[in-house]
């Protein structure tokens, strides 16, 4: 029954994600205050598709750890193209991980996780974004941990739990319906990882991910 639903949810988000896309794109066409809240409310509803296409994923992936996946590839990609979105500002990203450090999974979950995690990142960052692998010696054998820094505001310490909550964004003044976090938790939990939010030492916000190694 479990799995019947699982598949019945992905099935219902994807049959969604195809008029709420023709939804956006006319009220992107139309002008007005009226056109703005559609735009607006249908960017939320699509976040929130796209947050339960990733659960069911998820749960069709729920102890496929087979593959292995090349870390740097992944993270060049992804900041060549958040540094185009972010149009100069914050400019400075990239990362010093080793060609050869390798997560134990799926390459689409780690680009999920990292394409997330980055975004926040970019989106927040003052001038700078910064990637690095810690294999350090308090890590369970097997696990790395990667450390996605930038130099924005950051957060209080109260707020650090709170904000990888489903539905919770970093500034509730910032459209979109904050689920990123929460699906980084998500995968992350998966592959027997986590995710936890610091004080970076850029003066920001530091994601620690940790994921299984190879």
């Amino acid at each position: 029954i479990l799995e019947r639903a699982r598949t019945q949810v992905g099935n219902l988000a994807h049959a969604l994600k195809t008029p709420l896309s023709v939804m956006q794109n006319e009220a992107e066409a139309a002008q007005g205050p009226l056109s703005q809240t559609v735009r607006h409310q249908t960017a939320i509803m699509r976040d929130q598709v796209q947050y339960y296409l990733d659960r069911a994923r998820a749960a069709a992936l729920s102890g496929a750890l087979g593959g292995v996946t090349e870390i740097a590839p992944s993270l060049d990609a992804l900041i060549r193209t958040f540094q185009k979105i972010a149009h100069g500002r914050a400019g400075r990203g990239g990362h010093d991980v080793a060609p050869d450090a390798r997560f134990r999974g799926e390459r689409q979950d780690l680009e999920e996780m990292l394409g997330n995690l980055l975004d926040n990142a970019f989106k927040w960052a003052r001038s700078q974004v910064r990637v690095s692998l810690d294999a350090g010696r308090d890590l369970p054998e097997g696990r790395l941990a990667l450390l996605i820094d930038d130099d924005g505001p950051g957060l209080p310490d109260e707020a650090m739990a709170d904000v990888i909550k489903r539905g919770r964004r970093l500034d509730e003044t910032t459209p979109g319906s904050g689920l990123g976090l929460s699906i980084v938790v998500d995968l992350a939990k998966l592959y027997g990882g986590g995710l936890t939010l610091e004080h970076s030492p850029l003066g920001g916000l530091r994601a620690r991910l940790i994921l299984p190694a190879v």
